[in-house]
C-alpha cells in the first residue's frame, strides 16, 4: 500500500450515505496533500455566508502525504472547516497517532457532511465504514469517550478523535481531541463536530504504507534524523518540552502577564518545563507518530489539594495562559486547568484568554453583580479560574457568555472592554508578544484564521541560532535582518515562511523540527516527497504550491467579505507598551503595521486597498476558477 492512498472518504450524517472519491497524483502535485486538499474541498463544498454551526458546513480531516511513513516528525493531521469563532476559514492541526492510523485504514482525507438527527460516531477500519449510535457516550469527557470506544472494539490500539462536553455544548473554543491529549484546538472545530451530533471518529487499520524509491527515501530520512539529533533546540524540547523556554522568555520581558499588561512574571520558573522535571510532576515523555523528539509531556500531581490530577502536557501556551496570564504561580493549579481543558475538549489558549479578559474587566469595575456570577474575580485566584473553565465547558452562568469567545463577550459588555479583549478576526491571540517581534506581528495580522503562531512561525527573525540567521540571509540577502525589532524585510520573511508552512502542514510535518529547529528544510521536504511519490518535485515547486494553498485560504475569507480592515492586531498590542520591554517601536502601531501590510500585499500581488488577490495573481497560481467566482461576486479588484 503506497503512502498516497488516492482515497477521500465522504460521510453524510444527514442521509447516512458513505462514499469514496478518488484523489489523483495530479491533485497531490497541485495541493501537496492534507491542508492543501482540505482547502480545495472546503472552497468547493460550502457557499458564502453559511452558518458555521449549521449542517451546510463540512468538517474535513486531512492526513499528511508523508504521514504513516518513517519520515521523522511527519505524523500530523489538519482539520478544516468554516470557523465558528471567526466566521472565516479555519484550519487546525493535531499530532498524536490518529492520522497515521486513518492512513493505515486506506484514506488520505475524511469529509463529514450534514448533521445526524441524534448523537453518532463514525467507525472506520480497513474493510468498512459505519455510522453508529452514540447516545451512550454523549456527555462523557474525552478520556471516558476514548476508553469506551476502545473497549467496544476490544482493541486499545483503536485511535479516537472526539469531542468532550465543550463541543457538545457548541462552545466556540471547543477542540477536537485526538489520541486523548493531542488537540486540534484553535477556532472551535470541536463545536462544528458537536453541531453535527458527531461525538467521535474511531479508526483502526494495519496496512503499512510504502514509498516508491526506498533507497533515496532512506537517504533523506537519515539526513533529517541527523539534523534533528544535532539541533540543540530539539534536545531542549525532549528534556523540557515547549515550556522549557519560559525562563529565557521571562528574562527578556516576553512572558505575557495579566492579559498582556506586562512581560515579566516573578514566579515564572514554577511554570517551566525545568520545574516540571525537578519537582517530579513529569512522569513520561511522549512522541507523536514517527517523531524522535518526544516533546509531549505527561504529568501528574502526587500530593496536596490537587493530588490525582493527570494529563498530557501542559505545553508552553497552556502554561503561559493559565499561569502568568492569570497571575497564577501554583504549578498544580495550571496542571489542573490543563487536565480540565483536555477532558472537556477546550482550546487552552482561548479559554485562558477569555478568563483573563473577565478578570481584567472586573478590575476595571465594569462588571455587574450578575456578571461576576458569585466569583472572586481577581488575579491569582486559582479556584476561580478552574471554576470558570468548567462553566465555559457547560455554558453555565457567565460561562455562557465566555463560551462565545472574547470578541463576542466584549461586544456584549462594552464599556471599553474591547481594548483588553486580546483578539483579532474573533480569535484570541496566542501567547506571543508581537510588540517585540515584528515579523510575528505581520504574520498574526494576515493569518486567515486569526492571530496565531501556527501559520508562519518566523522564529528565525530572532537570530538566536546560526541556521536561523542563515535562513534570514537566504530570504533577504543579508544577515542583519535577523532582528525581531526591525520592520524592514518582514514581508519577505513572512511570505517565505507562509509558503513553507503550508507545505509543512500538507506533508504532515510538525513545525518544531522545521521552522523552529531548522532540521528539516524545504529541500529535504521536497526530497522526501519525491522519493515517496516517485515523481520529482523541487523545493521551488513545493513552495509555489504552498503559495497556491495560502492564496486559496485568503480567497475563502474574501468570499466571506473580509477586507484589509480585518488584517489587524488586538487593540492593546497596537496602542499600549509592554512596560517590561520598553523602547523604540514598543507597540505594533497602526502606521507600522500598515507599512508592513503594503509590502506584504505587494509581494503577493494583492490589491493594496482591499487586500484582495488580483486576477493576474490568481491566474499565475492556476486559480482561474476561483477568480471567476470572485469576479461574479464583485470581489476581484478593478483592473486586476
Amino acid at each position: 500500500m503506497e503512502a498516497y492512498q488516492g482515497q477521500i472518504l465522504h460521510v453524510d450524517l444527514t442521509t447516512g450515505r458513505i462514499w469514496n472519491e478518488a484523489l489523483t497524483l495530479d491533485d497531490i502535485g497541485r495541493w501537496l496533500g492534507s491542508r492543501g486538499v482540505n482547502a480545495h474541498i472546503l472552497w468547493n463544498s460550502v457557499t458564502q455566508h453559511i452558518d458555521p454551526l449549521g449542517p451546510d458546513n463540512v468538517l474535513i480531516f486531512g492526513i499528511g502525504t508523508l504521514t504513516g511513513t518513517r519520515a521523522p516528525s511527519s505524523g500530523r493531521t489538519t482539520v478544516t472547516c468554516k470557523g465558528p469563532a471567526t466566521g472565516l476559514y479555519l484550519k487546525s492541526s493535531a499530532g498524536g497517532k490518529w492520522g497515521a492510523v486513518l492512513k493505515f485504514a486506506g484514506y488520505d482525507n475524511l469529509v463529514v457532511h450534514g448533521r445526524a438527527p441524534s448523537p453518532v460516531y463514525i467507525d472506520v477500519d480497513e474493510d468498512r465504514v459505519r455510522i453508529l449510535p452514540a447516545e451512550h457516550i454523549w456527555g462523557q469527557d474525552v478520556r471516558e469517550t476514548t476508553r469506551a470506544l476502545q473497549e467496544a472494539a476490544g482493541d486499545r490500539k483503536v485511535e479516537v478523535a472526539c469531542i468532550g462536553p465543550a463541543g457538545e455544548n457548541l462552545v466556540k473554543m471547543a477542540a477536537i481531541m485526538m489520541s486523548s491529549y493531542s488537540a486540534a484546538g484553535r477556532g472551535g472545530a470541536g463545536a462544528v463536530m458537536g453541531s453535527k451530533n458527531l461525538k467521535a471518529i474511531a479508526v483502526s487499520g494495519k496496512k503499512r504504507v510504502q514509498v516508491r524509491d526506498v533507497e533515496i527515501f532512506k537517504e533523506w530520512t537519515d539526513k533529517v534524523r541527523e539534523g534533528i539529533a544535532n539541533a540543540p533546540s530539539a534536545k531542549q524540547k525532549t528534556l523540557y518540552g515547549t515550556s522549557g523556554s519560559i525562563p529565557a522568555f521571562n528574562e527578556i520581558g516576553l512572558v505575557p502577564t495579566l492579559n498582556f499588561q506586562r512581560g515579566y512574571f516573578e514566579d515564572a520558573y514554577n511554570l517551566s518545563g525545568q520545574h516540571l522535571v525537578e519537582a517530579g510532576f513529569l512522569k513520561k515523555r511522549h512522541s507523536c507518530y514517527s517523531c524522535p523528539i518526544a516533546c509531549h509531556r505527561y504529568t501528574e500531581v502526587d500530593e496536596g489539594e490537587y493530588a490525582g490530577t493527570r494529563s498530557g502536557g501542559p505545553e508552553l501556551e497552556t502554561m503561559l495562559g493559565f499561569g502568568p496570564g492569570c497571575g497564577i504561580s501554583e504549578t498544580e493549579v495550571v496542571l489542573k486547568a490543563n487536565e480540565l481543558c483536555n477532558s472537556y475538549g477546550l482550546d487552552t489558549i482561548s479559554t485562558a484568554s477569555v478568563i483573563q479578559w473577565l478578570i481584567e474587566s472586573n478590575t476595571h469595575g465594569v462588571l455587574s453583580e450578575t456578571q461576576q456570577d458569585g466569583l472572586e474575580l481577581e488575579w491569582g485566584n486559582g479556584k476561580t479560574v478552574l471554576e470558570l473553565v468548567r462553566r465555559i465547558a457547560y455554558r453555565e452562568g457567565i460561562g455562557d457568555l465566555l463560551a462565545e469567545g472574547v470578541r463576542a463577550a466584549a461586544a456584549e459588555l462594552g464599556k471599553g472592554s474591547e481594548k483588553w479583549a486580546v483578539e483579532a478576526k474573533g480569535l484570541e491571540q496566542s501567547r506571543v508578544d508581537t510588540r517585540s517581534a515584528k515579523g510575528y506581528a505581520l504574520a498574526f495580522a494576515v493569518n486567515p484564521r486569526g492571530p496565531d503562531h501556527l501559520h508562519a512561525q518566523p522564529i528565525a527573525e530572532f537570530g538566536l541560532r546560526e541556521l536561523g540567521v542563515d535562513l534570514i540571509e537566504r530570504i533577504t540577502g543579508s544577515r542583519k535582518y535577523a532582528n525581531p525589532l526591525m520592520t524592514e524585510k518582514r514581508a519577505e520573511i513572512i511570505v517565505f515562511h507562509e509558503d513553507w508552512y503550508a507545505a509543512i502542514d500538507s506533508l504532515g510535518f510538525c513545525s518544531f523540527p522545521t521552522t523552529a529547529d531548522f532540521a528539516i528544510m524545504p529541500e529535504m521536504m521536497a526530497g522526501l516527497m519525491s522519493a515517496t511519490l516517485g515523481v520529482e518535485i523541487t523545493a521551488e515547486e513545493m513552495l509555489h504550491a504552498g503559495r497556491r494553498i495560502l492564496t486559496l485560504e485568503k480567497c475563502f475569507n474574501v468570499r466571506e467579505g473580509a477586507t484589509r480592515a480585518d488584517d489587524r492586531l488586538p487593540w492593546r498590542l497596537m496602542h499600549e507598551e509592554n512596560p517590561d520591554r520598553p523602547g523604540e517601536n514598543a507597540v505594533n502601531s497602526p502606521d507600522e503595521l500598515n507599512n508592513m501590510l503594503d509590502e506584504y500585499y505587494a509581494l503577493h500581488g494583492w490589491d493594496l486597498e482591499s487586500s484582495w488577490p488580483t486576477l493576474e495573481t490568481l491566474e499565475s497560481l492556476d486559480l482561474g476558477q476561483v477568480a471567476d467566482e470572485l469576479e461574479r461576486m464583485g470581489r476581484l479588484p478593478e483592473g486586476g
